[in-house]
């Protein structure tokens, strides 16, 4: 069972005020029986500079790992303690497939969950402790470290005893050349 989320969403009324438009529990929870853990969507835009005005409650729609184009996504994480030999039972492919991100999957990578975004990622460990697997090393993090991604292979391990939950901001992003890695080259 994932941790509900509190989550309250302000606006403004008809005379400009700001106000509460919305204050419960956060309901895009995602859990999959191809990976351990779940995840809670809490808003995503979709341009740069985004709108912060309208009736549109942003979480209600259907997310995918990465943000839209020029968009962003928030959610919260849960990763429950795993070792090695039990997360090879899960299917990787699967598992970023129901959510349209199969393609993010490092094939031949040293974590069957390890993937790449074309993102910069904001991450903060809000409680546990995890391992960050990048290419070769790994990196002990543990509830108020932040990590600041930028477009890198990654997964993440909980060898710990108890849960770790992780904020998340994900941010379209390219790479230095103004291009997606994965994008077709431009015919010349």
């Amino acid at each position: 069972m994932v941790k509900q989320v509190r989550r309250v969403v302000t606006g403004h009324d008809k005379n400009g005020k700001a106000i509460v438009v919305s204050d419960s529990a956060a309901e895009n929870v995602v859990i999959s029986e191809h990976r351990p853990g779940g995840r809670t969507n809490l808003w995503r835009t979709d341009s740069m500079p985004t709108c912060y005005e309208g009736d549109r409650d942003e979480a209600e729609a259907d997310f995918t790992t990465e943000p839209l184009s020029n968009g962003t996504n928030f959610r919260i994480n849960e990763f429950p303690p795993t070792n090695d030999d039990e997360i090879t039972s899960y299917d990787a492919k699967k598992a970023f497939g129901a959510v349209g991100s199969a393609h993010l999957v490092v094939e031949g990578a040293r974590h069957p969950f390890m993937h790449r975004t074309e993102t910069l990622d904001y991450a903060i460990v809000l409680e546990g402790e995890i391992d960050m697997l990048l290419d070769e090393e790994d990196v002990h993090l543990k509830a108020g470290d932040v990590v600041i991604q930028r477009g890198t292979a990654h997964a993440w391990a909980n060898r710990s005893k108890s849960v770790c939950r992780i904020a998340f901001v994900l941010i379209d992003g390219v790479g230095r050349d103004g291009r997606k890695r994965n994008a077709p080259s431009p015919r010349t």
